[in-house]
């Protein structure tokens, strides 16, 4: 009996797989690492061919506990915006560039000069940010032609693995909009401006819905994964809308809220908006669209502050201990005020220049403060921008369905809950990236009507926390009074500070 449903998370860390069942229980997983290459400073790269290599073994880890015969499909979720330019035979003409790689400054500002970031940003869901791939693309056209040039196709991650399994370019509309180069509303690649950067629409793939079936496991794949050929491929969507849909979030008074290595999170509706708090991106759901925040330094900022300072705590590094002390201050954090930009800011302020602010240190202060300090910013952080969203949709939200590392965070979740003003309840599972891809497979082999079904009757909920009213007090007069006004305060001179710091790398020998 084919029973099981395959979510695929092709991350920038590793490949996983996770077979599903139709309750959304897991029956078994398979992993296979991934190595980030950074050649230069400001690069990040990945070789394209390790992406099928780890999600084969990653595969084959799976089948030796589960039987290929119980697998009825198989969808993809993936690190959004990476790419790779590639051959007629789907082999990569040069390495993968990827989300976190930064060397597309020039480029993101000669877009903005030439069409308008505020128009970039109505048009493809996203505002200026040198993460997406559009910079990217036309640094490669600047920087080298040739390859720009005898690309058969651009392949994000999606695209290259569903090619890998089914022979087909395609990929899905929930993974090409993650390069910014789709018109959201008319679901289509906007033409105009891949051939504005001196680009051919044909080098990009074919589109599907996510949840569509786009093809079947060829012989070729099932020889090199061990699955059965023929079992449908679904197409899937960016880990990040994977994980909200994953998290049973369909709807615009819930919101998905993943505590990870970057912290993304929002709601999802049925009308195309955008707004400064956020990017919009397809949701699982047909004709829904998921309003996303996103921090890129959330658990990355904590593995920072625990690199740099956990070492001198009580002779040992130790995550539990620093929370047990950061909980014995109480909200607040003794008066230390933190702004998370350790890795810039996209919305509200799509700053590149943007960096962190602490605020308020005094001979008190001791490395619990600036532990308890960063969690509380990020809660900061992410309610200004749920503000955001909320007033842009009319809609508020009650509930945020919390994921990722730091979610096993009991400390974690009550602050959020406390500055959000809302309840904060913890996904059933921790693997809920690669749910929302076992979900879209359930929806595409027919085992559910919808994907709003296949969401219920897979995912659930787990602890929840409730804002508690002297803290949520506390935090509603920090947050209004300190936090919100303090970043516009003082971004004229981070911005100087930015310009004086690249003059003088410029001017060092």
């Amino acid at each position: 009996m084919q029973d099981l449903a395959l979510g695929i998370d092709c991350s920038t860390t590793a490949a996983k797989v996770v077979a599903w069942d139709r309750t959304g229980k897991a029956a078994g997983e398979g992993r296979a690492p991934l190595e980030q290459l950074r050649l230069r400073p400001l690069h990040s790269e990945q070789r394209a061919e390790d992406w099928w290599e780890a999600t084969a073994a990653a595969v084959a880890n799976l089948l030796r506990s589960v039987d290929p015969g119980r697998i009825s499909g198989i969808c993809i979720t993936h690190q959004r915006e990476s790419f790779v330019p590639v051959d007629e035979h789907n082999q990569a003409l040069r390495n993968a560039i990827l989300w976190d790689d930064a060397r597309s400054q020039a480029q993101l500002d000669e877009l903005g000069a030439r069409f308008g970031h505020d128009e970039l940003h109505r048009r493809t869901g996203r505002g200026p940010s040198v993460a997406q791939a559009f910079p990217k693309l036309l640094w490669l056209v600047q920087h080298e032609p040739a390859v720009a040039g005898r690309a058969h196709r651009f392949m994000d991650v999606h695209g290259f693995l569903a090619q890998r399994l089914t022979g087909e370019f395609t990929t899905s509309l929930g993974s090409a909009d993650s390069f910014g180069l789709t018109d959201i509303e008319r679901k289509a690649w906007a033409e105009d401006l891949i051939t504005a950067v001196g680009l051919r629409p044909e080098q990009f793939c074919r589109t599907a819905n996510p949840g569509e079936v786009i093809g079947e496991v060829t012989a070729e794949a099932a020889r090199a994964t061990g699955l059965p050929a023929g079992i449908p491929v679904v197409a899937g969507l960016g880990d990040g809308q994977a994980a909200c849909l994953g998290a049973g979030v369909t709807s615009l008074d819930r919101a998905y809220l993943n505590l990870g290595t970057s912290v993304t999170g929002g709601p999802v509706g049925p009308r195309y908006l955008t707004d400064p708090s956020c990017r919009t991106l397809y949701g699982g759901s047909p004709n829904t669209f998921l309003f996303e925040n996103v921090l890129r330094g959330g658990l990355a900022t904590m593995t920072w502050f625990m690199g740099q300072f956990g070492d001198a705590f009580e002779e040992r590094a130790d995550f539990d201990r620093y929370e047990a002390a950061a909980r014995e201050l109480g909200p607040g954090a003794g008066g230390l005020v933190l702004v998370p930009y350790w890795n810039h800011v996209t919305s509200p302020y799509w700053d590149t220049t943007a960096s962190g602010i602490v605020v308020g240190w005094h001979h008190g202060h001791r490395r619990q403060h600036l532990f308890r300090a960063i969690e509380e910013g990020i809660a900061y952080e992410h309610r200004l921008a749920m503000e955001g969203i909320q007033a842009a949709t009319g809609e508020r939200i009650g509930e945020y369905v919390i994921l990722g590392g730091g979610s096993n965070s009991d400390l974690w979740c009550q602050i959020m809950a406390d500055v959000l003003g809302a309840t904060v309840t913890r996904a059933h599972t921790a693997e809920a990236t690669c749910l929302g891809a076992g979900i879209l497979c359930a929806a595409g082999v027919g085992w559910f009507s919808s994907v709003e079904e296949a969401a219920s009757a897979m995912t659930g909920v787990a602890e929840s926390f409730h804002p508690e009213g002297r803290a949520r007090e506390l935090y509603d007069q920090l947050f209004t009074e300190v936090y919100r006004p303090l970043f516009p305060a003082v971004q004229p001179r981070l911005q100087r500070l930015s310009q004086l710091r690249a003059e003088q790398a410029t001017e060092r020998p």
